[in-house]
């Protein structure tokens, strides 16, 4: 039986392509970005830094529209093999979101923003902690009730985001003053 030219020239394009695919020497990784990846710095990267950041027992100091601010807390993990940095968060319920440090001069804590982010070491931990650093929530739309989960959001220098849910609530402590040109929010968070 005789084989339609179309035939033959299907065949030969398939047989070409498939020997096209085959002849990588797995050397491609710099031919264009991964997933996650960006060409705008040239760099090619395997995945988001996000994917690699995980932030344990996430929890929400409870606070009401009165008191203007909380902040969320719990442990960020890194389990991937390279540095990652948050530099910057938001929340729904909140205005203003910022990364905040509390040093300490003497027997006086100061809460500032934190200058470039929260770095987290390859496959290290930051703890976020009420004294310590910790994702400032300011001017509140609406009150955090004890109990309710809430959702706060991580942007990473690499331009990744990823989300947590927290769930809000009581606590006592952590009077730090604020460092800035910012009202009074409420000095407890």
């Amino acid at each position: 039986m005789p084989v339609h030219p179309r035939t033959r020239v299907l065949g030969a394009v398939l047989a070409l392509s498939l020997a096209l695919t085959g002849c990588g020497d797995g050397a491609d990784d710099d031919a264009g970005p991964r997933e996650g990846g960006t060409e705008e710095d040239g760099a090619t990267r395997d995945s988001p830094a996000a994917d690699s950041l995980t932030l344990d027992d996430p929890w929400i100091k409870a606070a009401t529209v009165e008191d203007g601010m909380t902040a969320v807390f719990g442990e960020m993990v890194n389990d991937g093999d390279q540095e990652v940095t948050v530099v910057a968060a938001s929340h729904e319920d909140a205005d203003t979101v910022e990364l905040h440090e509390v040093t300490t001069q003497g027997a006086d804590a100061t809460m500032r923003e934190r200058e470039g982010g929260f770095p987290i070491p390859a496959n290290g931990t930051l703890p976020l902690e009420p004294g310590g650093n910790h994702i400032m929530l300011m001017g509140l739309t609406t009150d955090l009730e004890p109990g309710a989960e809430s959702t706060v959001t991580v942007e990473l220098s690499d331009g990744s985001t990823t989300t947590f849910t927290a769930v809000v609530k009581e606590h006592a402590g952590a009077n730090e003053e604020y460092e800035g040109d910012h009202e009074d929010h409420g000095g407890d968070h």
